[in-house]
């Protein structure tokens, strides 16, 4: 993909998502996310239903009337993204791509976190951390972001959750709001993901193509491994293999649930040909609430 091809895919991208952030996810993202702490902001005289906690003694005494101090919640955070990039995000059977719904989302939440002037870092996995992009503030730099979510080209197929989520522990060491982005086709992550779940405000989307659940009856059928490159013939008239493939397909979809349920972390299930909007937007207002 040449620069003229990749650029008019980031101003695609950046039009699309930029209406959404703006006009349905801005002050969502802002109610469901709270800032680290609360900041002094003014001392004013004492109303009734004051806490007495808040008195400033020291102004109360200058003036011979009661003041109380007045804080505000600190709303400046750091967003990290985390988007698989392994080769099952390279499959769709519908009008796009998990990869394309993916950076969909990475940049409608990275316009949100740029609308209350936060910080919006990024990291690329596959089973190994494949770019790290620094949290920072702006609009360039979500473009940034944004260009490379599409041209990315990963030096491996495979995918690792456990390695990335370890990575965001040693690299991320103050709170962040931070989005992983997966079709969560792992396991083994369970002991990682409790330590960034403690540590970080942690909410795991899930991506998947309708047929990552089901395996459709059309016979014999040569199907590749996006992640390991092999082709092997199947047979999916058989009840016995379309069965086995549903179950474990139910199976990594309920070790993610139960997994980030446990770890005390949100989640969002979003199947591609069905949208995401309202689901992040639900997914916001409960959190809000």
């Amino acid at each position: 993909m040449d620069t003229k091809e990749i650029l008019k895919k980031v101003r695609k991208i950046e039009i699309k998502t930029r209406r959404l952030s703006d006009h349905i996810f801005g002050g969502e993202y802002h109610s469901s996310f709270k800032g680290r702490g609360m900041t002094f902001s003014e001392v004013r005289q004492y109303q009734f239903g004051d806490d007495v906690r808040a008195i400033d003694w020291n102004v109360t005494a200058r003036y011979n009337e009661p003041y109380v101090k007045v804080f505000e919640e600190e709303r400046e955070l750091t967003m990290m993204l985390m988007a698989d990039v392994s080769g099952s995000e390279l499959f769709g059977t519908s009008n796009q791509f998990k990869r394309e719904t993916i950076t969909e989302i990475a940049a409608t939440l990275a316009f949100s976190a740029t609308q209350n002037n936060d910080k919006v870092g990024l990291i690329l996995f596959s089973d190994d951390i494949e770019l790290f992009i620094p949290p920072k503030k702006g609009k360039s730099h979500v473009l940034r972001i944004i260009r490379e979510l599409i041209e990315f080209q990963p030096k491996s197929k495979k995918t690792n959750i456990a390695i990335a989520l370890k990575f965001l522990s040693s690299v991320m060491k103050k709170r962040a709001i931070v989005f992983l982005l997966s079709d969560f086709m792992d396991d083994d992550y369970e002991k990682t993901l409790k330590i960034a779940g403690k540590k970080h405000d942690l909410t795991g989307i899930r991506i998947y193509d309708k047929h990552d659940e089901e395996i459709p009856n059309l016979g014999m059928v040569p199907m590749l491994d996006a992640e390991t490159g092999s082709v092997q013939l199947i047979n999916t008239s058989s009840k016995s293999i379309r069965k086995n493939y549903k179950t474990n397909a139910l199976r990594l979809s309920n070790y993610f649930t139960n997994m980030f349920k446990r770890s005390g972390a949100g989640t969002v299930n979003v199947r591609v040909d069905e949208g995401y909007v309202k689901k992040l937007l639900g997914y916001f207002k409960h959190k809000g609430r």
